[in-house]
């Protein structure tokens, strides 16, 4: 199997940033593979966070590009991926309605990797998250969805009725921050590399 890919997007879930453990990982691969890589660090605001990933991009090519992203960071992989119809997606346990689910975060959070710093998740950030809803999603042979039924954050089935319409690799342990991800992630990666 002879990839295209040379460009690849992490985008990081809600309180989560760059040193995920997912993302340094998935760094690693990609630098290994000589892709150009960005994990932009994504600031509170969700359309804030899109305008900088639409500038973060801007000059990459329309083909040869993938984008991954885990929870919160899969629903804006979805609302990124149906902008560009070309590009491969992955999602890692992604989130399917965060602005019911985040509605219970307004106020001061703590960053899970930096539980020093702190961020104020604002009530009009859930109307933002309601305007990146990504519709119907389209063309499923670009998408594999990595989702753990026992992630104890978001219902497994919930992820795999919206996000089960590609590949599906569906674990039957595992955790929200798929802490076993070492042992998935040749699979996952092989979906991103497939020309196809």
């Amino acid at each position: 199997m002879v990839s295209t890919l040379t460009h690849l997007l992490y985008l990081h879930g809600f309180r989560s940033s760059p040193q995920s453990a997912k993302a340094q990982r998935m760094g690693a691969w990609a630098r290994e593979h000589g892709l150009h890589w960005a994990c932009p660090a994504l600031p509170p605001s969700p359309a804030q966070a899109m305008a900088e990933v639409d500038a973060w991009v801007r000059d990459w090519p329309a083909a040869g590009c993938a984008v991954v992203g885990s929870s919160l960071g899969g629903f804006y992989a979805a609302w990124v991926a149906q902008r560009r119809p070309s590009w491969r997606v992955g999602l890692l346990n992604p989130a399917v309605d965060p602005a019911r689910d985040l509605a219970a975060y307004i106020g001061e959070n703590r960053q899970w990797h930096a539980p020093e710093e702190s961020f104020y998740f604002r009530p009009e950030y859930v109307d933002e998250l309601r305007a990146l809803d990504a519709g119907p999603l389209a063309h499923p042979a670009r998408w594999m969805a990595l989702i753990a039924k026992g992630d104890e954050l978001l219902d497994w089935r919930e992820m795999h009725a919206r996000y089960g319409l590609g590949r599906v690799l569906l674990l039957a342990g595992s955790d929200h921050a798929l802490s076993d991800f070492d042992r998935w992630q040749p699979e996952f990666t092989r979906h991103l590399l497939d020309p196809r």
